[in-house]
């Protein structure tokens, strides 16, 4: 599940970019701009339907891959533990 976690982080990434491109961060004009990116933007109800359901996808696999972590009782081992800290900071 670890290397699905970095294709999910990839892709939260690049249509995280590309919705940034065409979102206006206002409060009166926030959600026009979620609609011209549904509506008028090539492909952009893709877009944002990949970034949406990809951030739930991202959590199913980062528990996924923590759970298998405590079952297979990878938590043992010292160097799982160095390179888990090194990896949240």
């Amino acid at each position: 599940f670890g290397s699905l976690l970095g294709l999910c982080l990839i892709m939260q990434i690049l249509t995280g970019l590309f919705l940034a491109m065409h979102y206006t961060p206002d409060t009166t004009t926030a959600f026009s701009s979620v609609a011209h990116i549904c509506r008028d933007v090539n492909y952009g109800w893709i877009i944002r339907y990949l970034h949406a359901n990809g951030a739930s996808m991202f959590f199913i696999c980062l528990y996924a891959h923590i759970g298998r972590g405590l079952y297979y009782g990878s938590y043992i081992f010292q160097e799982t533990w160095n390179i888990g800290v090194v990896l949240l900071f």
